[in-house]
């Protein structure tokens, strides 16, 4: 029976256990909308990256007998804008700053956040209340009115807008660290590195930063299209990028007063605005989905 039993062992087939990260790329490969959604973004961010090897017109060249062109003309297949700038050219290399300003501060939001709320996470006690009472006066004010208040104050300019919407983002992120934090430093593996003489700071870095990193990864992928609308908004009022840089939000504002006119030419800075922002939606609800191991 026994040589039996070992053959039959033998025999069986060996299945390795797929790493999280794995299956949670395979749950999302099997996500239509999001795999969609990806390849949108791809090939705006390639479109936009690779823009000067595209041989597009020049998108700062003008020429007031071919403004406000409408779509579908002959050389300018999406129109010229309100001083006879080609349109596509100018909403790819305007994609630049647009996911530039978009995605830089959520980046940045996710580095300072995710360390803020580790820390008062982990340590509470005085530390958590420090952190987190101040944490909560930035919070208390809504995105928008904030984020216009401080590039108010710092003045018009990409930086500017960086700078504010990552202090807009950062409370966000701080808060949701913490929580997730907060649930998982008393359990048995921050028990045991603590017994064995872990410090804080390589508990924290070891043994917690991978256990909470993927709740707050997925929550800040869902802020890039927040993120993303207030950029926008800011260089639409006139706080963020200065003419004559194509950027989507301020392409909005100089064809505003074309909405009459060309109503399809002064739409599509919004078309792409929109586009976008839907995506890293969809994807960010992909991705929490894929990670979510009761499925």
């Amino acid at each position: 029976m026994t040589a039996v039993g070992d053959a039959a062992l033998q025999a069986a087939p060996v299945h390795k256990a797929r790493g999280y990260w794995t299956t949670v790329v395979r749950r999302l490969a099997r996500d239509p909308v999001s795999m969609v959604c990806a390849a949108i973004l791809l090939l705006i961010l390639l479109a936009t990256l690779f823009a000067p090897y595209l041989h597009l017109a020049d998108p700062y060249q003008g020429s007031m007998i071919r403004r406000l062109r409408p779509i579908g003309t002959p050389g300018y297949p999406l129109g010229t804008d309100e001083l006879g700038r080609d349109m596509l050219s100018r909403l790819i290399y305007g994609g630049r700053l647009s996911l530039l300003i978009g995605i830089l501060p959520v980046i940045l939001a996710f580095g300072i956040g995710t360390t803020l709320g580790l820390v008062a996470g982990y340590v509470g006690g005085k530390v958590n209340t420090a952190i987190m009472r101040t944490v909560d006066v930035f919070y208390a004010f809504p995105s928008v009115l904030l984020a216009i208040a401080i590039s108010g104050v710092l003045g018009a300019g990409v930086v500017n807008s960086i700078v504010s919407l990552t202090v807009v983002f950062v409370p966000q992120i701080t808060r949701v660290a913490e929580s997730v934090t907060t649930g998982v430093r008393n359990l048995d593996f921050v028990d045991a590195a603590r017994a064995s003489g872990a410090g804080p700071i390589t508990i924290m870095r070891v043994h917690m930063l991978g256990n909470v990193l993927g709740p707050i990864f997925v929550y800040a992928t869902g802020l890039i299209s927040v993120s993303m609308i207030l950029a926008s908004g800011l260089s639409f009022l006139g706080l963020g990028t200065k003419p004559p840089e194509p950027e989507w939000g301020l392409m909005l504002n100089t064809l505003r007063t074309a909405i009459y006119l060309n109503p399809g030419v002064a739409a599509l800075p919004g078309v792409m605005i929109f586009a976008v922002s839907i995506c890293f939606n969809m994807l960010s609800d992909g991705l929490r989905s894929a990670m979510d191991i009761r499925n």
